[in-house]
C-alpha cells in the first residue's frame, strides 16, 4: 500500500514539474517574440527617420527648382512589384534612390553582396544597397522609356551617424551633402514639359498611395504645376 501511494505521489511530482517546465518554456518563447517585435519596430522606425530626412530635404530643393520628387513609389517589376524610397525628377536627370539609416563603421565594397556595419564591436552584414537600389532603377528606367536610360542614375543616401571606413563607393552619398550632389548631377538635358511628363506617367503606373507622404505630392503637385 505504501509503495503505491509512493507511486502516486511520484507521478504527481513528476507531472508538476512538467507543467512547470512547459510554462517556463512558454514564457521564455514569448518574451523572445516579443523582444524580436519590438527590435523589428526599432529598426523600421530608424528607417523611417531617414526615409523622411531625405524626404524633407528633397522637398526643400524642388521648391526652388523645376524638379520634382515622389516618395515611396510601387512599380511593377517582372512578375512582381518593387519599392522605391525616391525618385527626383530634374532637368538635369533623374535620380532614383535608396535611403539607409545607419550608425556605426561601415566597410563597403561596390561588388560585394553584402556590406558589413560594425556597432559596438558588433558585426552586422546587410545587402549591398547599390544591387538593392538596381532593380529600383531597372523598374523606372521601364516606366519612363521616353528617356535615355543613361538620364535616370541610382543613388544611395545614408542617414545617420554612420562612418565608412572604407572607401565610400561612387554614387553612395551622406544626407548632408545632398543637395551639392543633386545640383552638380549632368545625366541630360530634359525639358520642364518632359519633366512634368515623367512625373504624371510615374503616378499613373505606381501601384499604390502612402497617406502622409502623398497628401503632400499632390498638394505639391497642383500648387506647382495648375498655379
Amino acid at each position: 500500500m505504501n509503495e503505491l501511494i509512493n507511486l502516486i505521489n511520484n507521478f504527481q511530482i513528476k507531472n508538476e514539474i512538467l507543467i512547470i517546465t512547459l510554462v517556463l518554456s512558454i514564457s521564455i518563447i514569448i518574451s523572445y517574440r516579443k523582444g524580436l517585435s519590438k527590435g523589428k519596430k526599432l529598426i523600421s522606425n530608424k528607417e523611417n527617420h531617414g526615409e523622411k530626412l531625405v524626404r524633407e530635404s528633397l522637398l526643400e530643393y524642388c521648391q526652388n527648382s523645376t524638379a520634382h520628387v515622389l516618395n515611396n513609389i510601387t512599380l511593377e517589376y517582372d512578375d512582381g512589384t518593387t519599392q522605391i524610397d525616391h525618385i527626383l525628377v530634374t532637368q538635369n536627370g533623374i535620380l532614383v534612390i535608396e535611403t539607409k539609416h545607419y550608425n556605426g563603421w561601415i566597410f563597403a565594397n561596390e561588388n560585394q553582396k553584402n556590406w558589413t556595419q560594425v556597432l559596438f564591436k558588433v558585426k552586422f552584414k546587410f545587402q549591398n544597397p547599390i544591387f538593392q537600389n538596381f532593380k529600383h532603377l531597372i523598374a523606372t528606367q521601364k516606366q519612363l522609356d521616353f528617356i535615355p536610360e543613361q538620364s535616370i542614375s541610382s543613388l544611395v543616401v545614408f542617414t545617420g551617424e554612420a562612418q565608412f571606413k572604407t572607401l565610400m563607393p561612387k554614387n553612395v552619398i551622406h544626407v548632408n551633402n545632398l543637395i551639392d550632389y543633386i545640383d552638380n548631377i549632368r545625366l541630360g538635358s530634359i525639358s520642364e514639359n518632359r519633366v512634368q511628363f515623367c512625373v504624371g506617367r510615374l503616378e499613373c503606373k505606381r501601384l499604390e498611395l502612402t497617406k502622409k507622404t502623398d497628401v503632400e505630392h499632390q498638394g505639391y503637385l497642383n500648387n506647382k504645376f495648375h498655379n
